[in-house]
């Protein structure tokens, strides 16, 4: 109700319970890179369909119910193709989300199936109407329009946990992050151009489950 101008990034972010949902994903990343330097991959250790640690089972893990739901039903149907879509700038991410090296904040961590990823981010990128304007403006402080509006999201800022990762490492989806608006709250009245925008970015991308 209060709009963009008046509301802070963190608003709506966490839960009741004060758990941020686009990080309560299993870290997946970190038993993989730890297998790969003790060379048990992949006889020992997969690099596909990692299985979800134990202690993420637990009932006292701090696993949102909405997390384990969004689990339960990737498990049921394997989607193979997924974005998630957030606000706050104009730029589509691919992972890794989390980056290699623990204690930087970013680094370029690139998939084995990085080309497929840079392909799938550059479709939805160069289709949003906002992101390939010709009067594109920077939301905040990156210039994402150098790098074509994606980037790979550990390169960005890391994130541990996150549904993409998951999605890929936990399941094989290639699954990307839209942020698809400067405005995280954009007003009723904004929706429109909103979808416009996103429209056709949304039809090419979901083509995109047709090829090898």
């Amino acid at each position: 109700r209060q709009g963009s101008e008046l509301v802070g990034w963190a608003m709506g972010r966490w839960t009741y319970e004060g758990i941020d949902l686009n990080h309560n994903f299993a870290d997946l990343n970190t038993a993989l890179w730890d297998a790969e330097d003790n060379e048990l991959v992949p006889h020992k250790f997969p690099n596909h369909y990692i299985p979800i640690p134990e202690y993420y089972t637990f009932a006292n893990a701090t696993v949102a119910p909405e997390t384990r739901a969004v689990i339960a039903w990737m498990q049921r149907y394997p989607f193979v193709l997924s974005a998630n879509l957030h606000g706050g700038e104009l730029v589509v991410t691919y992972p890794f989300d989390m980056s290699r090296t623990y204690w930087k904040a970013q680094e370029l961590t690139p998939t084995p199936d990085d080309g497929v990823f840079r392909w799938l981010a550059t479709v939805y990128a160069t289709a949003n109407l906002a992101m390939a304007s010709g009067e594109r403006r920077r939301c905040h402080y990156d210039d994402f329009t150098r790098f074509g509006n994606i980037i790979n999201g550990a390169n960005w800022h890391t994130v541990a946990g996150s549904m993409n990762d998951f999605s890929y490492l936990h399941t094989n989806c290639f699954e990307i992050t839209v942020e698809l608006s400067c405005d995280k709250f954009p007003h009723a009245s904004e929706l429109p151009e909103e979808w416009e925008n996103n429209r056709e970015s949304l039809l090419l991308f979901m083509e995109q489950v047709g090829h090898g």
